[in-house]
């Protein structure tokens, strides 16, 4: 018992108690750090915007549409692409609004499917072949179409 009173030793608590001591002490360090950073990836995640099945709508400048034959080919066309909820032409106003599901579509998208039709949407000029077999009142004037003034 002289021991135990001498200073409040344990007897046999050598270099390798402490050695012991030394990897309790990192383990606490690694498992309190990754706790942490666990806490943190999920406290970053749950702030991100559930988007899915999100519907987005934009407007598309469409220069080239001139009628209702014009309006009436791409509202039907549009409507068969995947995504696309709704498509509304304004030929007067010459824009296409379109409603859709951003994670199955995209603008780009959608402006080559109007492109496909033979018409221009905003930076994509219309596909050549499909341009060629528009009706002469939905080609532009200069290409001897359109519709004549009263």
């Amino acid at each position: 018992m002289k021991h135990l009173l001498n200073g409040g030793k344990i007897p046999g608590t050598g270099k390798l108690f402490r050695i012991f001591e030394i990897k309790i002490d990192r383990m606490n360090k690694i498992l309190c750090l990754s706790l942490m950073l666990s806490c943190f990836l999920i406290t970053s995640r749950a702030q991100e915007p559930v988007r899915k099945g999100s519907v987005e709508t934009a407007t598309i400048s469409v220069p080239t549409v001139q009628c209702q034959e014009c309006k009436d080919r791409i509202e039907k066309y549009l409507t068969r692409e995947d995504g696309i909820q709704k498509v509304t032409v304004d030929y007067k106003r010459k824009t296409c609004k379109v409603t859709y599901f951003w994670d199955r579509t995209t603008i780009e998208n959608i402006k080559t499917a109007i492109a496909n039709t033979g018409y221009d949407a905003g930076d994509v000029t219309a596909d050549p072949e499909a341009y060629k077999k528009l009706p002469t009142c939905c080609k532009k004037p200069e290409d001897g179409g359109g519709h004549e003034k009263k």
